[in-house]
């Protein structure tokens, strides 16, 4: 695989390892083509009868023998051998082997058109190919329950180039993913460990619950915290939606980390265009257009970071890599606006950073070195 190739394949969350899906599809594509084993088993007996019968009857070599057989059982016609000089015992043995292969042929027709009409073969073929399409992907999203929320984030999420995959209990959830340009979709229930397998999980980032209903997002939360104990893997990025700030509190103490309220959220956008409407271009513009040169993440400060203890202007943010914080959340949950230059820096704190990304990269990889730069 080119390196090129590679970093495409990067970009758009991809692995470039041979992985196989969680979840093994094959045991019920063989359960859907058991019929085709009696037609084919009677297709040979039949092809061997044929043969031997033709050598024993008319004197044929082995290679004429099923040459003979097999246009004769497939009704196909005659002239290519020495049909008209048969015997009649030839003759005899001919016109059985054609009326015996019609009738295993049109039963083998009808099993194939069963199983067609069914259905459930082609579905299960597609779905296996899915499965392996999403095994490929790695560090992404998945969103469980299909919504008008979930259509809106997906298209953030494409902006961005963000993989994920939709997790949705509706049997329409193919022409639901074509309507709404989901790459990736299973149709499972969201909460049962077999949507945890198809999706991949085990190699996802975290977790998106947009169920209007309050007990969909509580078990999705209770699942999902079960699922990563069993895998002994780092928590989950869980986040969920509510109606009422009554609800939000309850998901976050079951354990989702983000939760966000439409409702709230919505009255929160119309009064910044009512009160402030030229911030609220801004931060159009800045933070929610897409390939925006301007970015604001939060960077967490390890019990080993060299700026321990040490005041924000020492890190030189500004002037030598262009990032300004503009704010410090602290372990204690009080959050500091517009820090001064001698604000201190303490173990846990989270940084609130707003550059570009490729600065706010390297801001990140400065306050996570154990010893203080020389050249800062």
């Amino acid at each position: 695989m080119s390196n090129s190739f590679k970093k495409f394949g990067k970009f758009l969350g991809w692995d470039d390892t041979n992985r196989k899906p969680e979840y093994n599809l094959n045991p019920l594509i063989y359960e859907q083509l058991k019929p085709f084993r009696l037609p084919l088993i009677i297709i040979q007996i039949t092809m061997i009868i044929g043969t031997l019968g033709y050598v024993f009857i008319e004197d044929y070599t082995v290679m004429n023998g099923i040459f003979q057989a097999a246009y004769t059982f497939s009704t196909t016609g005659f002239g290519s051998l020495n049909e008209e000089n048969f015997s009649n015992a030839g003759i005899i043995f001919t016109v059985t082997l054609i009326i015996f292969g019609f009738a295993v042929l049109t039963f083998s027709v009808g099993i194939l058109l069963k199983v067609i009409a069914d259905g459930t073969l082609f579905r299960l073929i597609k779905e296996r190919s899915m499965l392996y399409k999403i095994a490929r992907l790695r560090n992404h999203f998945v969103v469980f329950y299909h919504n008008e929320y979930t259509a809106q984030l997906a298209k953030q999420f494409r902006a961005s180039h963000i993989p994920f995959v939709v997790v949705d209990p509706d049997p329409n959830i193919e022409q639901i993913a074509l309507e709404n340009k989901y790459p990736y979709f299973i149709q499972e229930e969201p909460y049962i460990e077999r949507a945890f397998l198809k999706s991949h999980l085990s190699s996802a980032k975290g977790v998106i619950s947009l169920s209007k209903n309050m007990s969909n997002n509580i078990t999705i939360i209770a699942s999902i915290r079960l699922y990563e104990k069993e895998l002994g893997r780092k928590p989950y990025l869980i986040i969920c939606n509510a109606e009422t700030n009554n609800d939000i509190e309850k998901l976050k103490k079951l354990g989702a980390d983000k939760v966000v309220a439409p409702p709230s959220l919505m009255a929160k956008r119309v009064s910044a265009m009512a009160i402030r409407p030229d911030m609220e271009n801004l931060l159009e513009e800045f933070l929610y257009k897409k390939d925006t040169p301007i970015d604001m993440e939060e960077i967490i400060i390890r019990d080993n970071s060299w700026m321990i203890g040490l005041e924000i202007k020492e890190a030189r943010l500004r002037d030598a890599i262009k990032v300004s914080v503009i704010g410090i959340t602290e372990t204690n949950g009080k959050f500091i606006e517009m820090p001064m230059g001698h604000t201190k820096i303490n173990i846990g704190s989270k940084l609130l950073v707003v550059g570009n990304q490729t600065n706010i990269l390297k801001a990140k990889r400065l306050l996570s070195r154990t010893e203080k730069p020389k050249d800062i």
